[in-house]
């Protein structure tokens, strides 16, 4: 079909992050005009269900009328302001009385910046900062993981652990490593449990702290359920492992719960759902429902004193961004948790969670589907060659791509990951909204495995 006059003005004016950017034209971009709760609405009126919460975010999905009147209240109360300075605003400080409350660890402050990437970059320097105020310069080098998603500024991109995000933008920098990826379906010896894949990685991480020794390492940062990696979800007993290495070492524990935070996983953190034990956590996305930028960083009062003590040597506390705890995002901020709570949104993502699994699991029979994996209303649907062998197709064929265009033809949003199809959808959904989602994911799925034998795709 020809392009439309909107989608050559969007060729000729727009980078389109995450896009092969040598086929835009070809693809021809999907210009969305409006949302109104699962559903967005392109410019030509067709309609969508929106499966992915835009990019894991708009938890409570679009147009609800108290987000958008509170923004509208604030932007006419005072549209904009800054932290700087010991400067203060009401929305900033109710914000972060409710963070503190909610959350599964003592905070003593909360730091705000506009996106998980920067709040993730921030987590580093603010590691670095500690360590140079207990005396420790040494202690610098930061763990990741494999496959892990953690942003894609210098820092964070470097954390991230997916080499798109690496290859020719000279990443990652000196000083981050990354370890395995706790995904037992690839990455298991044949015979291996749950409990004893747990138990190898925690050694195999025991070793990398050993040989780069552990007065060099700051922290290890890590997603309760990892998100664009895959939507991995650790296995038995991993939390469980690692964190006694980490003790025992002395190495911060960052919880990144941009994407599990607030109720997604069916409680108000994956910390809790994954039994972890944060010493600071990163929340972003959900925070403010995707309704503004925001993000922050809860902190515990042992960094909160490294950085007091700091700014009386120093004589300031030299970071902040322009947009940290703008008031807008705040103020919609602090009315998304009076909304997860006065709706009850765990307890509806919890109810949801039995369909959710019913649905999922049943796509673990389909001819292409190697393994179906979810905790809570996240889920991974990881697309293979040959199941049996867990052969996985060649990256090039672009297979999750074309099951997501063929997706896109039905009337629903996902987000192909490579070849595994993430699946996160508002956590307002209905039940019946949810069998309509995975209705016409199975119906895409059929159109893909006919595709592909067509193709002749198995045999490369």
């Amino acid at each position: 079909m020809p392009l439309t006059n909107a989608q050559v003005r969007d060729i000729e004016t727009i980078v389109h992050p995450y896009t092969p950017l040598h086929r835009v034209a070809e693809i021809g971009p999907l210009i969305l005009e409006r949302g109104e709760g699962v559903h967005v609405y392109d410019n030509e009126g067709n309609r969508y269900i929106e499966g992915m919460s835009g990019l894991w975010c708009a938890g409570l999905g679009f147009g609800d009328e108290e987000l958008v009147e509170a923004g509208i209240e604030q932007l006419r109360k005072l549209p904009y302001y800054h932290l700087f300075g010991a400067k203060g605003m009401e929305p900033a400080i109710e914000l972060a009385e409710k963070l503190k409350e909610l959350a599964p660890m003592e905070v003593a402050r909360v730091l705000y910046s506009s996106s998980g990437s920067e709040a993730n970059d921030t987590q580093i320097k603010l590691a670095w900062y500690y360590n140079n105020a207990r005396g420790k310069p040494e202690k610098k080098k930061i763990i990741s993981r494999v496959k892990a998603y953690h942003g894609v500024t210098v820092m964070s991109g470097s954390l991230t652990g997916l080499p798109p995000n690496h290859m020719d933008f000279d990443l990652p920098v000196a000083g981050v490593l990354h370890t395995d990826c706790p995904h037992h379906y690839r990455f298991a010896e044949p015979g291996e449990t749950e409990l004893e894949f747990s138990a190898r990685l925690a050694a195999n991480l025991r070793a990398m702290i050993e040989r780069e020794g552990p007065d060099t390492i700051a922290a290890f940062i890590a997603e309760p359920v990892m998100g664009a990696g895959g939507v991995i979800v650790p296995p038995e007993g991993y939390f469980e492992a690692i964190q006694p290495v980490l003790e025992e070492h002395d190495i911060l524990l960052i919880d990144d719960e941009v994407i599990c935070g607030f109720g997604r996983t069916g409680n108000w953190w994956g910390a809790e759902t994954l039994n972890m034990r944060p010493h600071t956590i990163t929340v972003a996305k959900q925070l403010t429902a995707a309704y503004a930028p925001l993000s922050a960083i809860l902190m515990p009062p042992f960094m909160y004193e490294a950085l007091e003590a700091e700014s009386a040597k120093i004589g300031t506390f030299g970071h902040g961004f322009t947009y940290g705890g703008h008031p807008l995002g705040c103020a919609i901020g602090s009315k998304a948790i009076d909304i997860y709570r006065s709706r009850d949104i765990v307890g509806s993502v919890r109810g949801l969670v039995p369909q959710f699994e019913r649905r999922l699991q049943a796509l673990a029979d389909h001819p292409l589907v190697g393994e179906a994996r979810n905790k809570g209303l996240v889920a991974g649907v990881e697309l293979t060659a040959d199941k049996a062998a867990k052969k996985p197709f060649d990256p090039k064929a672009g297979v999750g791509a074309k099951c997501m265009a063929f997706l896109q033809a039905h009337g629903a949003i996902l987000r192909p990951l490579g070849d595994v199809i993430a699946i996160c959808p508002p956590m307002v959904i209905t039940q019946t909204e949810l069998d309509d989602l995975f209705d016409r994911l199975e119906r895409a799925l059929d159109d893909t495995e006919a595709w592909v034998g067509k193709e002749g795709l198995r045999n490369g």
